[in-house]
C-alpha cells in the first residue's frame, strides 16, 4: 500500500492530538517495536506527554512516525525516537523522508546537536543523515543499541 503522493507530515503537542491519530501511532508502536521486533518493553514510558510528535500520513492511513523529545527529558540535547514506517510503506523511502522532516524541525525548534538511541542495525542509515556513534554498542531490551549524535 504505497502512497501515490509525498506524505503529509503532521507535527502535533500530545494534548493536541486527535484521539484517533493517537490510536492509530500507538497501534503503529506496538506492531513494529513489540510485536514485530518480538520485543517486550514499556512503550508508554511517561515521555510522551513532553514531546512532539511528527506523524507521515497517507490520506487518513500512519505511514510514519517519530517524536521529537525536547533537551533533558531523554538526554541532555533534543532527541528523536520511536522513529518508524509502517510494514506496508517500507522500501519507499518514507523513512528517509521522515527523518529529515524530523531533523528540519527538531533543529527549527531546539538549537544545537542531536542525540539518538539507535538501534545498532540502523547505524549506517543514520549515519547517512550526519550522524556520528559516540558509543559502544549496548543492549536495550535485548536489541543492540549505539548513541549517536548529530
Amino acid at each position: 500500500m504505497k502512497p501515490r503522493a509525498p506524505l503529509f507530515f503532521a507535527l502535533n503537542a500530545f494534548a493536541d492530538l486527535p484521539i484517533e491519530r493517537w490510536y492509530a501511532i500507538s497501534q503503529a508502536r506496538t506492531a513494529v517495536f513489540i510485536v514485530e521486533q518480538n520485543c517486550p518493553y514499556q512503550d508508554l514510558d511517561g515521555k510522551d506527554a513532553k514531546c512532539l510528535h511528527l506523524a507521515g500520513w497517507d490520506g487518513e492511513t500512519l505511514a510514519a512516525y517519530l517524536r521529537i523529545v525536547p533537551p533533558g527529558v531523554s538526554y541532555e540535547e533534543a532527541s528523536l525516537g520511536r522513529v518508524l514506517t509502517t510494514s506496508a510503506y517500507r522500501r519507499g523511502g518514507f523513512g528517509r523522508q521522515l527523518l529529515a522532516e524530523g531533523i528540519a524541525r527538531c533543529t527549527a525548534l531546539h538549537a544545537g546537536p542531536i542525540r539518538i538511541g539507535a538501534q545498532r542495525y540502523l547505524e549506517a542509515f543514520y549515519a547517512s543523515f550526519g550522524f556520528r556513534t559516540v558509543s559502544q554498542p549496548y543492549d536495550e531490551d535485548g536489541i543492540e543499541h549505539v548513541l549517536m549524535l548529530r
